[in-house]
C-alpha cells in the first residue's frame, strides 16, 4: 500500500491566493497568500502520513525505521533523512535574488556557524503554467552593454568591471552600494529603463517599483531571463544566482534551508559568503525529460511525470512521493485528486499507478 500524505502550506507574502487553492479544489481566493505546499520531511514543515487510520509526522516515521522507509542504499548515501523536498510553488511577486552553496561549502560553512544545515540545496522547477525566472549570469560584456546603455553615469562602478569580464566585482559593487545613495540611484535607473523600454527594462522598472532602494533591480540586465512553458524544467545548481518572478510549478530540491541573498529583500545579506559561493560561470540548465524522468546532475533527486493511463509501474527500493496535479490517478488502493499525494516507502516494492490524470513523483537521483 502507498500511504496518503497531508502537507503544510507556507503563507509567504510573494505567494498566490488562487493557484494552489484552485488546484486543490479549495475556496479561491484563499484568505492568505499561499506560496508553497511542502511534501517531505523537512524540519520546517514535515508532511503527515496516514498509517493504520492515524496521522503521524512523516519525519518521525522515517526516523523510527529509516531502512524500511528510505531503503538501505538511500541511508548509506544520505543518512537517515529524505534527501529531497518536493513542492508546489506559486509565485505572484518576485522572490529575493539568491544563491545556494555546494555540498562542500555547506558542510564547511555549517561547521563555522554560517549555515543552518550541512547540506546543499540544488533546485529543479517544472512549470505547470508559464513561469518566468532570472537565473545565471549573462556574458559580462553583454551585461555591460545593457546596463551601460541606460546612460546612468553613476553605474560606472558596475559597468566597468563587467566590460573587463569581471561579473563578481560588478555584483560586489551592487550589493555594497552606499545606503544613502540607493534611492536616488534606483530612481535614475527607473527613469532610464522606462525610456528605453523592452521586456528586460520593463522588468527592471517592475522590480524597482517593489524595491525602490535596491540596485539589484538591475538583475534582469545582468542575469539571463528564462520563460518556461508548461512541462519545461530549469535546474539551478550550486553557485547559480537566481530569482523566480512569476508562475506556478512543481519544484524539487535538496532537503536544505541554506540560502544566501543578494538583494530584492529586506532580509540580512552576508556579502562575503555570497561572493564566495556565487559562480558567474555556472549556467542554469534546461532539463529535457528522458522518458518520464527529469534527470539532474545531482544525486539528491530526480523528478518524474506521466499520464499513466492504463498503467505505469515504478520500481521499488527507493522512497518516493507521488503528487497528482490534474484529473485523478489510482495507486496503492487510493484515488489521488489534484493537490493530493502519497508516500511510497522503499520497502513497499514496485508501485502501480493508473488513471487519466497527471502524476509527478520525486525520488533520489542516481549516485
Amino acid at each position: 500500500m502507498t500511504d496518503l500524505l497531508r502537507n503544510p502550506v507556507k503563507n509567504y507574502d510573494w505567494g498566490s491566493r488562487t493557484a494552489i487553492a484552485t488546484l486543490a479544489g479549495r475556496p479561491s481566493p484563499a484568505e492568505l497568500p499561499e506560496a508553497e505546499m511542502w511534501f517531505g520531511t523537512h524540519p520546517s514543515g514535515s508532511s503527515s502520513v496516514l498509517r493504520r487510520g492515524t496521522w503521524h509526522s512523516l519525519a518521525e516515521t522515517v526516523a523510527a525505521d529509516p531502512v524500511a522507509e528510505l531503503g538501505q542504499e538511500t541511508v548509506e548515501r544520505f543518512g537517515s533523512r529524505l534527501p529531497y523536498l518536493l513542492k508546489l510553488i506559486a509565485v505572484d511577486l518576485p522572490l529575493s535574488l539568491q544563491v545556494h552553496p555546494s555540498q562542500e561549502q555547506a558542510r564547511e560553512g555549517f561547521a563555522r556557524g554560517t549555515y543552518v544545515d550541512p547540506f546543499p540545496k540544488p533546485e529543479l522547477i517544472c512549470a505547470l503554467t508559464p513561469f518566468t525566472a532570472l537565473a545565471g549570469f549573462r556574458p559580462p560584456r553583454e551585461a555591460a552593454a545593457l546596463i551601460g546603455g541606460l546612460g546612468v553615469a553613476e553605474l560606472e562602478p558596475v559597468v566597468a568591471p563587467l566590460a573587463a569580464g569581471d561579473a563578481s566585482a560588478a555584483l560586489r559593487a551592487l550589493v555594497e552600494w552606499p545606503k544613502d545613495g540607493r534611492a536616488a540611484l534606483v530612481a535614475a535607473i527607473t527613469r532610464a529603463a522606462s525610456a528605453a523600454g523592452g521586456p528586460d527594462n520593463e522588468l527592471v522598472v517592475r522590480l524597482a517599483g517593489i524595491h525602490p532602494e535596491d540596485p539589484a533591480c538591475l538583475a534582469p540586465l545582468f542575469l539571463r531571463r528564462h520563460e518556461l512553458r508548461p512541462g519545461e524544467a530549469l535546474f539551478l545548481g550550486a553557485g547559480v544566482l537566481h530569482c523566480y518572478l512569476s508562475g506556478f510549478g512543481v519544484e524539487i530540491m535538496g532537503g536544505s534551508d541554506n540560502v544566501l541573498r543578494a538583494g530584492l529583500t529586506g532580509k540580512p545579506m552576508d556579502v562575503e559568503e555570497l561572493l564566495r559561493v556565487t559562480d558567474p560561470s555556472v549556467p542554469a540548465l534546461r532539463i529535457e525529460p528522458v522518458g518520464n524522468l527529469y534527470r539532474t546532475p545531482v544525486p539528491e533527486f530526480r523528478l518524474g511525470t506521466a499520464v499513466p493511463g492504463s498503467g505505469l509501474t515504478l520500481e521499488g527500493g527507493v522512497p518516493r512521493i507521488l503528487l497528482c496535479t490534474e484529473g485523478e490517478i489510482e495507486t496503492g488502493g487510493h484515488t489521488l485528486r489534484p493537490g493530493e499525494s502519497a508516500f511510497v516507502p522503499a520497502a513497499h516494492g514496485p508501485v502501480e499507478v493508473r488513471g487519466p490524470g497527471t502524476v509527478f513523483w520525486a525520488e533520489p537521483g542516481i549516485g
